[in-house]
């Protein structure tokens, strides 16, 4: 039974188990296979960085609280995060890696930096005990 190279089409020689005739089909085959999982992944992971920019030349204002308006016009997009994390009476902070934000008062925001930093800043957080965090239990990983 002839055997033909799954990208080309080309006839194949050599091994009987080979399916490409050459690296450069193996590769244009595989790229085509992946490339819808390939984008969605890079557009989630732009969409991640971009959020953690605006947090993070945000931050160097030194002004903890910044109008929801304001991160909305950088163009910050609230539905993409890394992680939450929930304390004590229902405090939620949702994280772009290690910068995070809490919907505070109305269409105010609360930017904070790691969850350890959340503790040594802000003294209405030193109280609350974490409720539903892996990442508080387990501060080594």
């Amino acid at each position: 039974m002839e055997k033909y190279c799954l990208e080309c089409g080309e006839h194949l020689r050599g091994r009987v188990d080979k399916k490409y005739c050459t690296d450069f089909c193996r590769n244009a085959y595989n790229n085509r296979l992946n490339c819808n999982i390939n984008n969605y992944v890079r557009n989630v992971n732009f969409i991640l960085k971009k959020n953690r920019r605006i947090l993070e030349s945000m931050m160097l204002s030194k002004n903890p609280k910044v109008p929801k308006a304001m991160l909305i016009e950088l163009g910050f997009n609230f539905q993409y995060f890394t992680h939450r994390e929930i304390l004590g009476k229902g405090t939620i902070f949702n994280y772009c890696y290690d910068l995070g934000y809490q919907h505070s008062e109305k269409e105010i925001v609360l930017l904070v930096k790691r969850h350890e930093d959340i503790f040594k800043k802000y003294e209405f957080l030193s109280a609350a005990e974490p409720t539903e965090n892996y990442y508080l239990k387990n501060k080594d990983l």
